[in-house]
């Protein structure tokens, strides 16, 4: 079993930035590399980006890049996702979950509930 606890999530204007966090159990954290999913209603979740276990390198999908940035605290078990610039077509319920590698979007575990991100025009 995977422990994920995601939040931050709000309702901001174009524009704006937020930042959500995920809290991961000890053994979870310690072992995997971490990722952020996104699923709006009506579609897939889709793979926003992850951060390798050291938190040496990250990795993003393209729609994401400039705007979006993941960084871990292994003292604290969490990760973190700070969005910039949001737009509407980024409004989605944010998942996280562990990964076996950056660039392998896999999910481990179970999914959390998650943390609504709302976007206004």
């Amino acid at each position: 079993q995977v422990q994920l606890v995601e939040s931050g999530g709000g309702l901001v204007k174009s524009g704006g930035s937020l930042r959500l966090s995920c809290a991961a159990s000890r053994r979870t954290f310690s072992t995997y590399a971490m990722g952020w999913f996104r699923q709006a209603p009506g579609k897939e979740r889709e793979f926003v980006g992850a951060i390798s276990r050291s938190g040496g390198s990250t990795y993003y999908a393209d729609s994401m890049k400039g705007r979006f940035t993941i960084s871990r605290d292994n003292a604290k078990n969490t990760v973190d996702l700070q969005m910039n610039s949001l737009k509407p077509e980024d409004t989605a319920v944010y998942y996280c979950n562990a990964v076996f590698a950056i660039s392998m979007a896999t999910p481990l575990g179970s999914w959390g509930q998650g943390t609504q991100v709302t976007v206004s025009s």
